[in-house]
């Protein structure tokens, strides 16, 4: 899940969606992020996602690759058609040059191989386009 739990908080506040079928992983993340400074929302999988979309406008999303019903990597496809700009960071068990090729190929900017570090995660988020 998660790793190196050191906390600096964010100048620049981001809304992020954090989309992940683990209810504590998902809530980890929210509350990691939101210490950082930064807005948060979560949703579980894909379809809850698109959904909350249009309402959250969120700049960052967390996007785990292995959701139900639709997988992470149709999630950032359907994500890029309807938001452009959004920074896209993929979450994943796996972290082969494959895996990371195929996310880059799905439109995701970043790829981070659970369990994430966080200091790498909060930094990344002021990385965004």
């Amino acid at each position: 899940m998660l790793r190196n739990w050191t906390i600096v908080p964010s100048p620049n506040s981001r809304r992020v969606l954090i989309v992940d079928d683990n209810h504590d992983a998902a809530h980890t993340m929210a509350l990691l992020i939101k210490l950082s400074g930064h807005e948060t929302s979560t949703a579980h999988n894909g379809p809850e996602a698109l959904t909350m979309l249009d309402a959250v406008n969120p700049e960052v999303a967390l996007l785990d690759i292995g959701l139900p019903e639709m997988d992470g990597y149709e999630l950032a496809r359907r994500i890029r058609e309807r938001v452009s700009d959004v920074y896209l960071i993929a979450v994943s068990g796996y972290g082969q040059p494959e895996d990371r090729a195929r996310a880059a190929e799905a439109g995701f900017d970043e790829h981070f191989v659970k369990p994430v570090d966080s200091t790498q995660l909060i930094a990344s988020l002021s990385r965004r386009r």
